[in-house]
């Protein structure tokens, strides 16, 4: 039986060998491990292996898994990577490190509220639904300058790119286009702020794909929790 260690290594190499074949710096592309089948358990063996940063959909869970942390405090970063009610808002902004799902207008500005009130600035990424698919959530790609020019200048939240969640292929390479899509989006509507620097996207099934296009932050569970 294979070791969450071992299946950390492997995924690591696995990065390390897209980063090569794509000419870009291993230091550029964050690992997250979405732990939404594991337990805090597993969390903590992954931090003791190396694991710096988790993935969390849901805040009720996000909040038994990591509140108090199952790691030294601030050792590790909690990324919120799931859909977000603005009723939740409040929870997520005590909680994250990084929220990568903002999807609208109106929860940038709950988000925003949230963090002047707790005294605390958030990083955010806006969520692109590139596919169209209606099961996913996110901002259609021609809603985004709109969105960005209404949300740059909130108080207390720093903006650091895009997301996207591509479909499932049992071909990955058929999540090429999805992902060079928002890399052009990222480049065409660089707002020019210095933290204007991530795009979330990959999984499991297709990050390496994702590192080709120019993925800095890939969410990675079924490959190390289950």
């Amino acid at each position: 039986m294979i070791t969450l260690a071992e299946k950390l290594a492997g995924v690591n190499s696995r990065i390390s060998q897209a980063a090569s074949k794509a000419g870009r710096d291993r230091g550029d592309i964050t690992l997250i491990g979405v732990t939404k089948t594991a337990g805090r358990e597993a969390v903590e063996a992954a931090f003791q292996n190396g694991l710096r940063d988790f993935g969390e959909n849901r805040i009720p869970d996000a909040e038994t898994k990591f509140s108090p942390p199952p790691y030294p405090d601030h050792a590790a970063r909690l990324h919120l990577i799931g859909h977000l009610q603005t009723n939740k808002a409040k929870r997520a902004v005590a909680l994250a490190d990084l929220i990568h799902s903002v999807d609208s207008v109106k929860l940038a500005q709950v988000i925003s509220r949230h963090a002047v009130d707790l005294g605390k600035t958030v990083p955010v990424l806006l969520e692109i639904n590139v596919s169209g698919e209606a099961s996913k959530h996110g901002l259609s790609p021609a809603e985004l300058p709109e969105c960005l020019a209404q949300v740059i200048g909130l108080p207390n939240l720093e903006w650091r790119g895009l997301m996207t969640v591509a479909p499932y292929y049992e071909n990955p390479g058929q999540t090429r286009p999805v992902f060079a899509a928002l890399r052009d989006l990222f480049d065409r509507y660089n707002p020019g702020l210095p933290s204007w620097r991530d795009l979330s996207m990959g999984m499991t099934n297709d990050f390496e794909i994702a590192i080709e296009e120019g993925a800095t932050l890939i969410r990675v569970g079924r490959a190390i929790f289950s």
